[in-house]
């Protein structure tokens, strides 16, 4: 994927720099923490969009980290509803809905991006083509890195960690494919896009997807 093709977003002609690329990422990681969440009846979670803040890219509880020329960077702090890797002694099933649902929210991300570097290149987005490691091509490195956590704090073997995060990954393709959930991410991310702050808060992304009521 050429990273330096012009992108669009609203209909505008953005510089040649993939800023944009990084907005839908961290505005898919916030929508799929709201409607995921909800959509599986688990409870709302606070979290932060952090834009230009870039101290440390292993900041407890971020979701994702990146920077991009021109020093453009953006993460989500929070949103998590598992919050350590040391599982409990009993895994109830409000956990596993917790683990699982984190685990989708992290792939959205890349994922997301993923879709829009490829409908605004003019090409087709095939779910048969983005496999794991294409992820780490559209900021999915760290994503990855906390899922692996997450997979590995439950399930010592690797074939049991595959068996499970397979239907997690097409959870989270599915999600991103979901119309609704698409224009949901896309008018979140045309909202970061116009904002210019560098914080946008739990209370403001749900007053622009509240409104919106999606539900599968």
């Amino acid at each position: 994927m050429k990273r330096n093709k012009t992108h669009y977003i609203s209909g505008k002609n953005t510089k040649k720099v993939p800023k944009q690329n990084i907005i839908f990422h961290e505005a898919a990681h916030a929508t799929a923490i709201y409607f995921n969440n909800k959509t599986r009846n688990l409870p709302a979670v606070f979290f932060q969009i952090m834009i230009n803040d870039i101290k440390s890219e292993q900041e407890e509880n971020s979701a994702v980290s990146r920077t991009v020329d021109p020093g453009y960077a953006a993460k989500i702090k929070g949103g998590r509803l598992i919050q350590s890797f040391l599982p409990p002694d009993d895994v109830t099933d409000d956990y596993m809905a917790a683990f699982e649902a984190d685990i989708v929210n992290l792939l959205v991300g890349p994922l997301a991006e993923a879709k829009y570097v490829h409908e605004y290149d003019d090409e087709f987005f095939n779910r048969g083509l983005v496999n794991i490691s294409a992820l780490n091509n559209y900021g999915g490195g760290l994503d990855l890195a906390l899922v692996n956590e997450y997979l590995q704090s439950l399930y010592p073997g690797k074939q049991e960690q595959d068996e499970k995060f397979h239907p997690l990954f097409t959870a989270a393709i599915d999600f991103v494919e979901d119309h609704n959930y698409w224009q949901a991410i896309h008018q979140l991310a045309n909202y970061i896009y116009a904002s210019n702050k560098s914080i946008i808060g739990f209370e403001e992304v749900n007053s622009i997807l509240e409104p919106l009521n999606l539900r599968n």
